[in-house]
């Protein structure tokens, strides 16, 4: 459940650090990189995902013109030609003195701004790699009149690429909302013991009460809007359903954006409690009613754990929520990814070893076990002394012990109010075959509960090819619209809208 953690620099091999560690928990969104074998491109996390790293400093190299006078320096963008699924990238490079120096960008794997080295121009040949990467991804081609092409290689994998002039292109996101709206958009701020929440509530036009929802995000430190690839499913999901005439409250995690605190260091105490200082906060409200919960992912683990401890929650909402407990979810998941990926089974269930014995160390709180469990791990995975650092402390967090150790089924079967469980039936993150049978289960005897798997539909509730996370930036669409249309008419039948 380590998803949509990070949301800058993403430099280390996502393969490496899923054999690795089986990052891509149950409730994150991990991204392919190339930097793992461009033919596996694969994806995020759920059970939290590798922080961000330094760039590194780089190594640059002088320019030889072409002959036709023809310059590398500037913006340029276009794909390396993947099997089955381009790449988009975009470089700038810099000339200095006589020397050329370069970054690199690739959305799809949250890679920001990444340094370039051994950047060379001699006449038209060009040639540069990617710094701190294993298997040297590294570029060589021709520059020629408005083109620069050639082959991208990285341990022994070979595919072409084919850039022009200009900067990458924003990726479209047709879905998300454009004013003007037709509903009120207030900042908040909500006290939740010693840390302050920012967060955003949209209110419908009018004097209400409002029936209100709460969205609570996936694992890792997310911002109000979940953004991930350029996506916000938050955003989108308030727009749609304050416009249909509810109240909605989003908020920044514990350390992201405008709030304070430390998500690493926080556990489901903290985390119910931010919940529900966001719930104190909207009844302290005249033009608020009924208060209800949607939790994407990991925030499904959340909403019924908060519902067991509040009784007056009016409804319960779980967005690829899920049913089992959290080292369940994640050891099934890198069945799933990793088999995709085509990694070979021993390395598969190498893995899967590796998580179980994370955490044995973390269920018996021995963090200092755990520590060097991981860091071994990762070194001899080939990942740069300085960035096994940068990892370390959310691989074995107080936030990642509480997400693998959580079973949801006490919450689950205490639940008395209205539920509604929605999975995509391409999910690889939080598998529909392995969370549905249980929820079945758990809330046979609740009078009100409705659980549903939308065909073709991945962890972020979008229409999907393979289910993939390394799918979730190439995908226009945000959230499908059949998702939206079950939630906001699941929420008519029961609160209906002023």
């Amino acid at each position: 459940m380590e998803l949509q953690s990070t949301r800058s620099v993403r430099r280390w091999s996502l393969m490496s650090t899923l054999v690795a560690l089986g990052l891509t928990a149950a409730c994150s969104t991990p991204a392919a990189s190339p930097t793992a074998s461009p033919a596996t491109s694969a994806q995020p996390s759920a059970a939290g995902s590798p922080s961000a790293v330094a760039p590194s400093t780089g190594v640059s190299a002088s320019a030889s013109p072409s002959a036709d006078g023809s310059t590398l320096v500037g913006e340029w963008h276009g794909p390396i030609e993947l099997p089955g699924q381009p790449l988009d990238i975009g470089i700038t490079f810099t000339e200095s003195g006589g020397t050329l120096n370069g970054t690199i960008e690739i959305p799809a794997q949250l890679l920001v701004d990444a340094t370039l080295v051994d950047v060379t121009q001699d006449g038209n040949a060009v040639s540069f790699a990617i710094a701190d990467i294993p298997g040297m991804p590294t570029f060589v081609g021709t520059l020629g009149d408005e083109t620069l092409t050639g082959d991208f290689s990285q341990s022994g994998v070979t595919a072409p690429f084919s850039l022009t002039p200009g900067p990458l292109p924003e990726p479209e996101r047709p879905q998300l909302p454009q004013p003007p709206f037709l509903y009120q958009s207030e900042d908040v701020t909500i006290p939740s013991g010693d840390v302050s929440l920012a967060g955003t509530l949209t209110l419908p036009e009018g004097e209400g009460p409002f029936t209100a929802v709460v969205l609570i995000t996936g694992s890792g430190a997310q911002d109000r809007d979940e953004t991930l690839f350029a996506h916000q499913p938050f955003l989108v999901m308030a727009d749609a359903l304050t416009r249909a005439g509810y109240a909605v409250l989003r908020v920044d995690d514990r350390g992201v954006g405008g709030s304070t605190g430390d998500l690493n260091t926080s556990d489901y105490d903290d985390l119910t409690a931010d919940v529900m200082a966001g719930v104190g906060f909207l009844r302290e409200r005249p033009d608020i009613g009924p208060v209800g919960l949607l939790g994407h992912s990991e925030g499904g683990y959340l909403a019924p754990l908060v519902a067991q401890q509040d009784p007056d929650i009016a409804f319960v909402i779980m967005m690829a929520g899920p049913a089992v407990p959290g080292d369940q979810i994640v050891e099934y998941q890198q069945q799933i990814l990793l088999a995709q990926s085509g990694l070979p089974q021993d390395q598969i269930d190498t893995a899967i070893a590796t998580i179980k014995q994370r955490t044995a160390l973390l269920r018996a709180e021995d963090y200092a076990g755990a520590t060097e469990a991981a860091r071994k791990l990762l070194a001899d995975q080939g990942m740069p002394a300085d960035q096994i650092e940068n990892q370390l402390p959310s691989l074995v967090s107080p936030y990642m012990r509480a997400l693998l150790v959580y079973d949801p089924a006490p919450a689950l079967d205490a639940l008395s109010v209205p539920l509604l469980a929605v999975f995509g039936s391409k999910d690889l993150q939080v598998a529909a075959e392995q969370s549905v049978p249980p929820l079945q289960a758990l809330v046979a005897d609740q009078p009100d509960a409705t659980i549903e798997t939308l065909p073709d539909l991945n962890h972020l509730m979008q229409p999907a090819s393979t289910g993939s996370p390394s799918e979730y930036g190439t995908i226009e669409t945000t959230l499908d619209q059949s998702f939206i249309d079950l939630v906001t008419q699941w929420m008519q039948e029961r609160f209906p809208a002023g």
